[in-house]
């Protein structure tokens, strides 16, 4: 059974905080958390992004702080970027890396203010993405231990000072949960990453909550505020919308590649989130994709 996996964060001797550049590594990395806050800039590369109890696409450039303990992983879409070109710069640090009180001092505060924030999981856009993705490409290509460490506290207060920024867990699903809390969610939110696309199974969900299912079923509105049902079907329709809008596939396949077994039940579902049916939703985007192109030709 698939779960959360924790990963342990371990600097080389030299260093008190970790940089690295990945290829398709860091994308072949589970749902999985670790003690350490995370900032990671995708080079090259796009699919869908989970952090916590969200989901969401990511594109080149995508920018996003992660506080500790919240789950995590990007997952390339087959065939948009090819693995061997895929490409993140990823940097782990504990909030201590340069001593418990280093971020306590009036000079960082709104550092400070930032970690708080990252609980929930930052996503920057704007010129903050294009500033700190520049940053972050020269401190990858560093070999200055102490530069590196100026240039990270240099990103840091720029994206502290930037008010460009979405909250992906904005009602703090899993950052305002206990500790003993996280570790029973984190892994049915795994096993709903890497399973929903295929045979979801209640029992086997409630079976890695150490529950009966009438107390998973409870216990998993309360934490995430939405039902098992409606968090699969969230799930499967915002990969379907994926696959309508990048690809030309047919309607019936992309019902059945989201993981919805009936057609019939797939375009009650979609019409319901999106006032559209799949096929309308599909001429609209290219529609309005034509007349975009139009407006910047004239």
């Amino acid at each position: 059974m698939i779960k959360a996996s924790y990963e342990v964060v371990q600097p080389a001797n030299s260093q008190s905080f970790l940089v690295r550049k990945f290829d398709k590594l860091a994308f072949d990395a589970p749902y999985h958390f670790h003690e350490e806050y995370e900032l990671t800039c995708v080079i090259k590369g796009s699919g869908k992004r989970y952090v916590g109890s969200h989901m969401e696409d990511f594109v080149s450039g995508d920018l996003v702080l992660l506080g500790p303990n919240l789950p995590h992983c990007w997952k390339l879409e087959p065939g948009e970027v090819s693995p061997e070109e895929a490409c993140a710069i990823v940097i782990q640090f504990n909030d201590a890396f340069l001593g418990d009180d280093f971020f306590n001092k009036f000079e960082l505060q709104h550092i400070k203010k930032l970690f708080q924030r990252s609980g929930c999981g930052i996503l920057f856009h704007s010129d903050t993405q294009v500033e700190v993705n520049h940053l972050l490409r020269e401190l990858v290509e560093e070999k200055s231990n102490f530069r590196i460490l100026i240039c990270l506290l240099e990103v840091l207060q720029r994206l502290a000072s930037s008010d460009e920024y979405i909250l992906l867990d904005q009602h703090r699903v899993i950052a305002e949960r206990t500790l003993a809390e996280r570790e029973r969610i984190n892994p049915v939110l795994a096993y709903l990453v890497e399973n929903f696309r295929k045979q979801v199974s209640l029992d086997a969900a409630a079976s890695i909550a150490n529950m009966t299912t009438n107390a998973f079923c409870k216990y998993f509105k309360k934490v995430t505020r939405k039902t098992f049902m409606e968090t699969i079907i969230e799930y499967r329709l915002n990969y379907a919308i994926q696959q309508l809008v990048q690809t030309d596939k047919p309607i019936s396949e992309i019902s059945f590649e989201s993981g919805f077994g009936d057609v019939s039940h797939f375009y009650k579902m979609f019409k319901a989130k999106m006032q559209l049916s799949p096929l309308n939703y599909r001429k609209r985007f290219m529609r309005n994709l034509i007349n975009g192109d139009k407006k910047q030709s004239a």
